[in-house]
């Protein structure tokens, strides 16, 4: 039998803390009863909710913390008061510490990734850390980075991404090489900034064991699904995420306008209630909750911070995927062959040196 697959949880992180995240802990143990939770944060609200659930319960350590970090607080502000005390800090100090093999939390997005990056720090030759998701699409899935860790990419810290986002999709879609785009304002090879140009260019002519470059995509290829796995520096891709998610909520309050207008119309949604219900669980964020952070020495998993229970268990299910089928040796041996950007494209990446996370 395999050993367990321990996940530390920000218990006190998000909007709802504790009545989320304990429930969404008790959905992914259903899911995966291999896991052993590592819970952190208010001990007596914890143990209270732990009383109906005897499996997770029985399945979980508590450690109590009392600091907890607040959503607005920004992220230098949450390291000096929550460093070493928090529960989201404890929570990725037990992954440097090998007491747990993942972290998850749906605190505020900045401060985590903050104090990611200053306990476990970056792999070995990676320079900046990235935030992937899993994007719904016509076809399916596909993986997306950046979408907020940082603003701004130089060509290799593309390179970068192309390679460590590939080496999620073999986890995730069980397929040997993932095929990879750029997101550029155009598909021609002379549209787009120098750095994504560059990019572009090292990866057009490495062969890479772990992926196949595609070329460059537009915003409307994304959700099409025309690759794999889609690459762009955080600033864009935050953007392009949030578009998503508001068009998303967009069509269904158009949807449920256009049914409620009529007699005929209710007759209607009755007759292809089927289809509309499809169609409701393929826009649920729900169900693609749970953005990975790459590049660190360790698996940390963000969850949005106004999901439910549903929602933070795909968070923990993404978590145990990572874990699971190696995704940090994954993305060692593909950095081992990553293309290298001729120094003429590469920018000055000094910037590296100060995270800066989209609000």
């Amino acid at each position: 039998m395999s050993s367990p697959v321990r996940i530390a949880l920000d218990v006190m992180g998000g909007d709802h803390g504790p009545d989320v995240v304990v429930p969404g802990a008790e959905i992914a143990l259903t899911r995966h009863p291999d896991i052993a939770f590592l819970l952190y944060g208010d001990s007596s609200h914890i143990h209270q909710l732990l009383k109906d659930r005897p499996r997770l319960a029985a399945a979980s350590t508590v450690v109590h913390t009392d600091v907890v970090v607040r959503m607005d607080d920004k992220p230098s502000q949450a390291l000096r008061q929550g460093r070493r005390v928090s529960s989201m800090w404890r929570a990725i100090d037990a992954v440097r510490m090998k007491e747990a093999d993942c972290a998850v939390s749906a605190g505020n997005t900045g401060a985590l990734m903050a104090m990611a990056k200053v306990n476990l720090k970056m792999m070995s030759g990676i320079s900046r850390p990235a935030i992937a998701c899993l994007w719904p699409t016509m076809r399916g899935e596909s993986v997306v980075l950046d979408v907020g860790a940082s603003i701004g990419a130089t060509a290799q810290h593309l390179v970068d991404m192309a390679v460590m986002g590939a080496a999620m999709a073999r986890i995730v879609f069980d397929i040997e090489q993932p095929t990879v785009g750029l997101l550029n304002i155009g598909v021609e090879e002379i549209k787009g900034v120098e750095e994504v140009k560059d990019a572009a260019a090292a990866l057009r002519v490495a062969t890479h064991p772990g992926l196949t470059y595609h070329g460059f995509v537009e915003g409307d290829d994304i959700g099409q699904g025309i690759v794999d796995v889609v690459v762009t520096e955080g600033f864009s891709g935050n953007i392009a995420l949030k578009a998503a998610e508001g068009t998303a909520k967009q069509v269904s309050e158009f949807l449920r306008g256009a049914i409620s207008r009529s007699f005929i119309a209710k007759i209607g949604y009755l007759l292809a209630r089927g289809a509309f219900r499809a169609l409701r669980d393929k826009l649920d964020p729900r169900k693609s909750n749970g953005g990975v952070f790459l590049g660190l020495n360790g698996v940390v998993i963000k969850s949005h911070g106004g999901t439910d229970a549903e929602g933070f268990a795909s968070a923990v299910d993404i978590g145990y995927d990572m874990v699971r089928y190696q995704l940090l040796s994954r993305i060692e041996a593909g950095m081992n062959d990553r293309p290298q950007v001729g120094r003429a494209g590469v920018a000055d990446a000094s910037v590296s040196d100060e995270l800066q996370v989209p609000s």
